[in-house]
């Protein structure tokens, strides 16, 4: 698996795709609850090693990257030149002690979150999906329908952290 942070984009996709786009980011929390579905909480708390995360810090970093992602979209909103950075060091995951918490609590953080977020999304037109700013870390440009597929792309990594945790620890 690719790390996330060497990973590559081309934004070249028609901003008329926004609604697909908006679809991906609409399903993640239930996908994520299908993901977690009926597991322990051995299974949703163990970690492949030391420094990794688990399956359900995982779910709970996704909740913690919305904070961010509303962030961004205000930027957008606003004009900004630069998109505000993200912090790379995942401090917020990792001082939330997700995995003491209940696998419910986290999910319903994360789809209440992204929620708030598609209300947001769904009330923009077209127009707002073309709108532009740099994106501080891949020094791009990027487009908010740009940041929708980021955005996306990110719920798909984690996702497929997650797939592989549970691949790993229930053989």
């Amino acid at each position: 698996m690719l790390p996330w942070i060497e990973r590559k984009w081309k934004f070249d996709l028609p901003v008329e795709l926004y609604p697909d786009i908006l679809e991906r980011l609409r399903g993640t929390p239930a996908r994520a609850a299908e993901a977690v579905r009926d597991l322990n909480k051995d299974v949703l708390t163990r970690r492949e090693k030391e420094g990794s995360w688990s399956i359900q810090e995982n779910v709970g970093h996704l909740g913690d990257a919305e904070e961010l992602w509303k962030g961004r979209l205000d930027d957008f909103q606003a004009g900004a030149a630069t998109l505000r950075p993200a912090d790379m060091t995942n401090a917020k995951t990792h001082q939330a002690g997700h995995n003491e918490k209940l696998i419910g609590e986290v999910l319903q953080r994360f789809r209440a979150a992204r929620g708030r977020l598609m209300d947001r999304l769904d009330g923009l037109e077209a127009e707002h999906f073309a709108r532009s700013s740099l994106h501080p870390r891949l020094n791009t440009p990027m487009r908010l329908l740009d940041l929708c597929v980021f955005v996306a792309d990110h719920d798909d990594y984690h996702l497929a952290r997650i797939r592989r945790l549970l691949r790993l620890f229930q053989h």
